[in-house]
């Protein structure tokens, strides 16, 4: 799964998520190389990737595709049961722990 991988890829159980960083058309591009990489290791695997959560300010909000497909993006997603937004504020977690 890992071979060739540019960006960082993170696994845990059942989760896996692929971070890069993407200030430029390169880091863009590298995302999506390795996306091409995960999908056929997916294919073969029977798993699916689907979803993106861009990060942090300035955030280009590129759009990435898996095979054929545009992969949905999303404001916020839960982390190994953290809820961690686009903006990375606390807020809602706390609200929901309350």
């Amino acid at each position: 799964m890992d071979s060739g991988i540019e960006c960082s890829l993170s696994k845990f159980a059942d989760y896996t998520k692929l971070c890069g960083v993407v200030n430029t058309l390169e880091g863009r591009d590298a995302v999506q190389r390795d996306l091409d990489r995960l999908e056929r290791w997916a294919y073969v695997n029977l798993m699916k990737f689907n979803k993106v959560l861009h990060m942090g300010r300035c955030n280009p909000k590129h759009k990435y595709r898996l095979s054929r497909e545009w992969i949905e993006t999303s404001p916020e997603e839960k982390d190994l049961g953290v809820l961690v937004s686009e903006k990375l504020n606390m807020t809602q977690q706390c609200a929901l722990a309350a």
